[in-house]
């Protein structure tokens, strides 16, 4: 198997690099915020631009000899207006919390009221979380999902804005994994003149090909980062069709909550939105959502419960409640087989966020290195497998067993050739 070409000297920094390379290159990654950046876009984040400040914007910095990185960044403007059919566009975040924090930054003021997703329903960190800045500078309320159906309540989310009279509404997700109506969002938002903030940070590179809803020409602003679905590097963008919000939102980016721009992750971003334009970025992106209904439908037919019973999205997140183990344990047993997850909250859970009752599954990562129906009905069964077996944790034969089936189906499908 071909890696990188890099020569690991005997010295910490190379030896733990090429150690995250190998993990990579032999470990089956279900994580649904994670993907693979080409070799290209790898490239550009560490390219010599990684040397460059550029504080302010487009032709206005405050550093001299930025006329190249002044193009760099226009070029990622336009590129990403013309993937999302939008007239603004900040490329300059660090992260989709940081992109999410400017949008709210840019519309409110100190303890203004927000209403935003329940943390344990699908919701993130940076909608309003009470641990989060963004529940510390604002005064959150929340909405949740339907027990019964899996759903959002939309009835919630009209009774809680009409109640309390949000000043921003947030509609988006980190482990709901079915469509966002963004129409009845923006009927409530006008009922009581909210602005109405996007997330699409997980379904951004299925918005981009047709497979999920558009928010633009219905949200104020849209917020998402450019590393998962899109397969660019770690980072964010704002999107608005809004003059007024468009210099609210730069003003709230700089000098509000950053300094100088990441010129080569802003190249690396506009690499992403090139590639994000090609045939084979629309194949891709079918592909994620076809392997993550069948992977869904795999699991319930192998007595998992998957909350809302499937899913619309590259993600689903399973309930661990009829299985009688923890997220955590999930997480621990498959790292041990080179199969890695993360443990998740489900709606409504007893445990900590740190034990929690569930797990979250994602197909984007899998689909970047080439697995289909038959590698998923594979995974699907050897989890079931895994999970049912009692004792499974002490039969280190049938673990190094399964873990060296894993380790040759990497192989199969490298990341990197």
């Amino acid at each position: 198997m071909k890696f990188h070409d890099l020569i690991c000297e005997n010295n910490i920094d190379n030896i733990l690099f090429c150690s995250e390379i190998y993990k990579q290159e032999l470990n089956i990654n279900l994580i649904a915020s994670e993907n693979y950046s080409s070799k290209e876009v790898l490239l550009q984040q560490s390219s010599c631009l990684t040397n460059k400040y550029s504080e302010g914007y487009y032709k206005s910095r405050y550093y001299g000899g930025c006329k190249y990185v002044d193009e760099v960044e226009f070029l990622a403007i336009e590129r990403v207006k013309r993937l999302f059919n939008i007239k603004y566009a900040n490329v300059q975040l660090h992260s989709g919390s940081q992109a999410n924090f400017a949008a709210l930054y840019s519309l409110c003021s100190v303890g203004d009221i927000i209403l935003c997703m329940k943390l344990d329903h699908g919701g993130h960190l940076s909608h309003g979380s009470k641990i989060n800045c963004s529940g510390k500078f604002y005064h959150s309320i929340y909405y949740g999902i339907d027990n019964k159906t899996g759903y959002i309540d939309y009835n919630e989310v009209l009774n809680m804005a009409l109640r309390y009279k949000p000043k921003v509404i947030i509609a988006g997700c980190s482990s709901y994994s079915r469509i966002i109506d963004w129409n009845m969002f923006r009927f409530i938002s006008d009922l009581i003149n909210a602005y109405l903030i996007a997330d699409i940070s997980h379904v951004a590179g299925l918005i981009i090909v047709g497979l999920y809803p558009s928010p633009v020409n219905i949200a104020d602003i849209i917020t998402t980062t450019t590393h998962k679905t899109l397969r660019g590097p770690r980072g964010g963008i704002i999107l608005t069709n809004n003059y007024e919000l468009k210099k609210k939102i730069d003003q709230a980016v700089f000098p509000g909550i950053q300094g100088g721009a990441l010129v080569n992750i802003i190249a690396a971003k506009s690499l992403a939105f090139k590639e994000a334009m090609s045939c084979d970025f629309v194949l891709y992106q079918k592909q994620v959502l076809e392997n993550s209904k069948y992977f869904a439908e795999c699991m319930i037919n192998n007595e998992f419960i998957v909350i809302s019973g499937g899913t619309d999205t590259h993600l689903f997140l399973l309930n661990l409640n009829n299985k009688k183990i923890s997220g955590k344990y999930f997480e621990y047993i498959f790292e041990k087989i080179n199969i890695i997850v993360n443990k998740n909250c489900i709606p409504n859970d007893f445990c900590s966020s740190n034990v929690s009752s569930g797990v979250r599954i994602g197909t984007s990562a899998i689909t970047s290195r080439g697995f289909k129906k038959k590698e998923i009905f594979y995974l699907s069964n050897l989890m079931s497998k895994l999970i049912n077996i009692t004792d499974s944790m002490n039969d280190k034969k049938m673990l190094y067993k399964i873990k060296s089936d894993v380790v040759n189906l990497c192989k199969n499908f490298p990341i990197y050739d």
